[in-house]
Formats: C-alpha cells, structure tokens, sequence
C-alpha cells in the first residue's frame, strides 16, 4: 500500500506539471488572456463606478447591508448590459472549462496511457519507479483497450473531470447543493470499492478489470492462452506426484 500511495503522489506532480503545460498551449492558442483581461477591467470599472466590490462570495454578499447590497447588484446590472463585457464573460467561462478538460485530457493521453503503452507493462513512471505493476484481475498483461478505459474513462472522466466540473461551477456559483451532495456519493463510492475489493482497487481499476501488484513477486501472463497453459502444467505436475 506504501508503494502504491508513493507511486501515486510521484504520478499525481508529474500529471499536473503535464496538464500545466498543455493548459498553457491551449490558453494561448485560445487568447484567453486577453478576455480574461476585459474581465477583470470590467468588474474594475463598474465596481469603482458604483463604489463597491463586485468580486464577492455569495456568503459575502448576504452579509452587506441593504444599501451596499443594491449598489453590488446594479454594478452586476451594468457589467451584464455591457455586451463586450458579458460576451468576454462568457467566453471566459467556457474557455476555462474547455482548457481545463483538454489538459486533462492530454496529461492522462501522454502519463496513464501512451507511456505504459511504451513501456509493454502497464506501468507508469511512478509504478516503474515504486515496483509496483498493472495487470488483469485474472492474471493476464493489460492491452490497449484496458489501458485506454482504465485511464481516460475511470481515471480522467471519472474521478478527475467529475469533481473538477462541479468544483468550478460550484465557484461561479452555477450550481447548489446537488454539487457537494455528488462530491459526497463519488468518495463514498471510492471508498467502498477499495474496502470491499480484494486487490483494494479504486474506481478505475473497477471499470477496467485490473490490478496493482507488486511487480518482483508477481508473474503476469501475456495472454490468457498462456495463463491456461500454465494451470495445465500445473495441474499435471500435481497429478503426476499423486499415488494410483
């Protein structure tokens, strides 16, 4: 389990630094600067306009008095009627979701698919690095296929895009209490697959029929075939040592 957690934290910085990176290309490829820009120049504007900060929580907001609370909304009225400003807004809010995904996207494409795809094993540098190793549950070396739904359906869709969606509309303040309540249900879920699964497996590891094992004591097969004959041999090398 020591393993498993090292390896994962040393995957975990590794993936992010990748997702950074690809976030960056996009982000530029996109100008999302420059809206961004037209953003924070609008809440900077119509906020000394009207004397009062447009950049408050909701929590923040239901605090103020009646007066400094009708100032903050006709500063929203404003900016929402400034059509160059709702239009940056918008395409802010969808950029930032798009940029996001796809450097998620690309990060686990590149670190939990391709690269174990290269190395024949499953692994991934961490796992490489930490000895530790992928398989079947039945014994057998994963494939592309299982590689590809253990990665980008479990791991990216799943247990990262799922959270980081509803974590940034619950900051935009687009969604309400069925955000946290989902949160909720996915750790529980994950919990209780680790508990209940033999091999401790998580969610991916569920969709994808797979296994962490230690990678020094741990034979793995390279094709069910093999798998059978193996138990063959076994099997008759049992029977062969039974007296008539």
């Amino acid at each position: 389990m020591w393993k498993r957690i090292s390896a994962f934290l040393f995957d975990a910085i590794l993936l992010g630094i990748v997702a950074v990176l690809f976030a960056w290309g996009l982000s530029a490829l996109t100008g999302y600067d420059g809206y961004i820009r037209t953003v924070n120049e609008s809440y900077e504007k119509y906020g000394a306009q009207f004397g009062v900060n447009l950049r408050i929580s909701r929590s923040e907001y239901n605090a103020l008095p009646e007066e400094e609370a009708r100032k903050v909304e006709a500063g929203i009225d404003a900016m929402n009627a400034d059509a160059a400003a709702l239009r940056a807004m918008q395409i802010t809010m969808s950029l930032s979701v798009l940029i996001v995904s796809l450097g998620f996207f690309f990060a686990f494409l590149v670190m939990e698919f391709l690269l174990p795809l290269k190395l024949g094993t499953g692994q991934t540098l961490g796992k490489k690095i930490f000895g530790i190793g992928l398989m079947r549950a039945e014994g057998v070396r994963v494939n592309a296929v299982t590689l590809f739904i253990r990665a980008i359906l479990g791991k990216y869709a799943v247990e990262t895009m799922v959270p980081t969606l509803i974590l940034m509309m619950m900051y935009w303040g687009a969604i309400g209490v069925v955000g946290p309540a989902v949160l909720l249900l996915l750790l529980i879920v994950e919990a209780a697959v680790l508990a209940a699964t033999r091999t401790n497996a998580l969610i991916h590891d569920l969709l994808a029929g797979t296994a962490v094992i230690d990678a020094a004591s741990q034979r793995i097969f390279d094709t069910p075939e093999d798998l059978a004959a193996h138990k063959a041999r076994i099997a008759a090398e049992i029977a062969a040592r039974e007296p008539d």
